[in-house]
C-alpha cells in the first residue's frame, strides 16, 4: 500500500519516530526511513519529502534549507530545474532531434546494430552531443551559483554515458551520494511534467503491506 502525506504531516512522522521505541534506519540513496522489528526485519518504509534534509539535521523549530535540482532526461527531451525550499527559481527545457521517425527508436539504440554511415543518423548523432552538452552546461551554471543539497534524477540507463562522459562535463559524479532516483514513471519531460514530478516529491508516502496499517496510524499520530 501507499499513502501520502504533506509535508507538515511528514515532519510530526519523522519525529514521532525518532521519539518512539522502535528501530529504524536511514537510507540515504532512498531518501526514506526504514521502521524495523525487534528481529531488524524491514517493515515499512517512509519517504521523506525532498525539501527535508536527513533526519539528522532535520529542525523541527526553524526552517530547513534545501536547495535541489530536478533532472528529467529521456531521449531527445530533458526538464530540468533549480529548486530551493520548495520553490522553483530557474528552469529549462531542451529538445533535440534523437529519434528516428519510421522506426520510433533512439538514434543511440540504432547506432548499437546498424552503425552511423547514413546522413540523417549522423545528423542525429550530432544532435545527440550537443544535446548533452546542453544539459551539462546548464547544470554547470546551477552548481556554480548554488550549493545543491540533493539531485533528483530520472534518466533511462542507455543514456547515462552520454551524460557523464560529455565534452562539457556533469558537474557531480555518477556514483555522488547526492543522487536521488525518482521512483516514478516519468512522461515525455516538459515544464508541466517536471513540476508534477516535483508535486509528488514534495509528499511523504509511506509504503507498507495492508497489516501494518496500525503502525502506519500510530506514526502519523492518528490511532485511536
Amino acid at each position: 500500500m501507499n499513502r501520502f502525506v504533506s509535508r507538515d504531516a511528514s515532519l510530526r512522522v519523522i519525529q514521532n519516530i525518532q521519539q518512539s521505541s522502535r528501530p529504524w534506519l536511514y537510507d540515504h540513496e532512498k531518501h526514506r526511513l526504514i521502521i524495523l522489528d525487534q528481529s531488524q526485519n524491514e517493515r515499512v518504509y517512509f519517504r521523506l519529502p525532498i525539501d527535508l534534509p536527513p533526519p539528522a539535521k532535520i529542525s523541527f523549530v526553524e526552517e530547513n534549507q534545501v536547495n535541489y535540482i530536478i533532472l528529467l532526461i529521456q531521449s531527445g527531451s530533458c526538464a530540468m530545474g533549480y529548486f530551493e525550499n520548495g520553490i522553483n527559481l530557474h528552469h529549462k527545457v531542451f529538445r533535440a532531434y534523437m529519434v528516428r521517425m519510421k522506426q520510433g527508436k533512439s538514434q543511440i539504440k540504432h547506432l548499437k546494430t546498424k552503425g552511423k554511415s547514413r546522413a540523417g543518423s549522423r545528423v542525429r548523432l550530432g544532435e545527440t552531443v550537443e544535446f548533452f552538452e546542453n544539459i551539462n552546461e546548464r547544470l554547470q551554471e546551477y552548481f556554480a551559483l548554488h550549493h545543491i543539497d540533493r539531485i533528483a534524477m530520472s534518466c533511462s540507463k542507455i543514456l547515462i554515458p552520454f551524460l557523464f562522459n560529455a565534452k562539457i562535463p556533469t558537474p557531480f559524479a555518477k556514483k555522488d551520494e547526492r543522487i536521488f532516483k525518482i521512483p516514478r514513471h516519468i512522461h515525455t519531460p516538459i515544464y508541466e511534467v517536471m513540476m508534477d514530478t516535483h508535486k509528488y516529491l514534495l509528499k511523504g508516502e509511506f509504503i507498507y503491506e495492508e497489516h501494518y496499517q496500525a503502525l502506519v496510524d500510530e506514526l502519523l499520530g492518528t490511532a485511536n
